[in-house]
């Protein structure tokens, strides 16, 4: 959800009648802002950004920025042997941050290993968004502290945890709503279907954001999928959106259209946010072994920044003050991820134990003291080969 000037949630717009139960099918690919940044009005979904002013229009095009920044800052510095590895959202920008700005602080979302463009949205600060990546923590953020759980690399399992969430919230009499992040490789795990079915059934206040980047690793989604991946929600009696994922208003209307719904009691939503992965599936993968650079090129020329930036200009608000005021801000955010990864602190030995139970338990502690007596045996060793 967007915010005012004291950085409160802004309620979105009341909604059109006609879109608080989209039955869409996924031929109706939803776009308000074209490649070139050329405004399009659409009788359904313009209702839903009618608040967004021109300095939050500026406002997101400095998120797309920012996460764009960290995601290169921290492919560098994965190449410079600070982190393991990181999985790239070169080219999802708008795909996140459109959904991220339309959440209430007290939404919950559960991402996959690529949301760190959604993280960046919902406060989350850069060096924690790579300590598990660097190998100091098994996660790098208090969930409860954000309403984001932390990195989830099994595939499709994080559409399982959303929908539980919400029957939760649905049990607690509640109006915010679980969020769940997944690709195109994920509709085809059983988790997803499941997730589906379970969400479906009970009218769960849940919204599925498939951000369909088109390459599930090496596998295009053409294999994967003979049909539109929105088109499979209708099988499990589920409504859903196809939408243009490099067009940050189209998925922010989107969002908002399927918060809204889950809010009143209308149940879950598939958003099918189609978009690209320009980079590699992580740092570990060359893209350039199955992919053809034609189909890059293409998708270049739809880049998310290029066509606000180009909206932006359309409307007289990209001057040199608004430039210099986003590059600072993307310095000020890649200056702190660099510096907080370089220097960030060594876990403990014992810090294997921290998190794994909510509450300290007998056999945990067990484990505790045969492995603090097994550290301490090497220390022992030192001291008598040095005597």
């Amino acid at each position: 959800m967007l915010t005012d000037e004291a950085g409160r949630d802004r309620k979105a717009p009341e909604p059109a009648k006609s879109v608080t139960n989209p039955r869409r099918t996924g031929g109706d690919l939803v776009q308000l802002l074209s490649p070139s940044g050329e405004r399009i009005s659409h009788p359904e979904f313009d209702l839903w950004i009618s608040d967004v002013s021109d300095e939050q229009l500026c406002s997101l095009y400095e998120d797309m920025v920012v996460v764009r920044r960290i995601d290169t800052e921290a492919t560098a510095l994965q190449r410079q042997g600070e982190l393991a590895l990181w999985p790239p959202l070169l080219g999802q920008e708008a795909a996140q941050v459109g959904s991220g700005r339309a959440f209430r602080s007290d939404d919950f979302v559960f991402p996959t290993y690529r949301e760190s463009g959604v993280a960046y949205c919902r406060g989350v600060a850069a060096p924690d968004m790579v300590k598990a990546w660097r190998g100091n923590a098994l996660f790098g953020w208090d969930p409860y502290r954000y309403n984001m759980a932390t990195q989830q690399i099994m595939i499709g399992s994080q559409a399982l945890h959303a929908t539980g969430y919400a029957m939760g919230i649905q049990h607690d009499g509640a109006d915010s709503v679980s969020v769940g992040y997944f690709g195109d490789g994920a509709t085809s795990e059983g988790d997803v279907s499941e997730a589906l079915v379970f969400a479906a059934s009970f009218q769960a206040p849940v919204v599925f954001i498939c951000q369909n980047n088109h390459w599930a690793i090496s596998e295009p989604v053409t294999l994967q999928s003979h049909v539109q991946l929105a088109d499979r929600a209708a099988g499990f009696g589920i409504p859903a959106i196809r939408v243009d994922g490099n067009d940050v208003l189209a998925v922010l209307a989107a969002t908002r259209v399927a918060l809204d719904r889950a809010r009143k009691g209308g149940g879950p939503t598939f958003i099918e946010a189609v978009t690209y992965r320009m980079g590699p599936h992580t740092t570990a993968d060359d893209p350039t072994r199955y992919r053809d650079a034609n189909e890059l090129e293409d998708w270049a020329a739809k880049d998310p920044i290029a066509r606000l930036k180009a909206l932006l200009e359309r409307k007289g608000l990209l001057d040199e003050q608004l430039e210099t005021r986003v590059k600072a801000k993307a310095d000020e955010v890649a200056a702190e991820l660099r510096s907080g990864t370089i220097n960030m602190p060594e876990p403990a030995a014992m810090d294997v134990f921290k998190h794994v139970y909510a509450e300290e338990n007998s056999w945990l502690e067990r484990q505790k003291d045969h492995y603090a007596r097994y550290l301490e045996s090497f220390s022992g060793s030192a001291q008598e080969g040095a005597l």
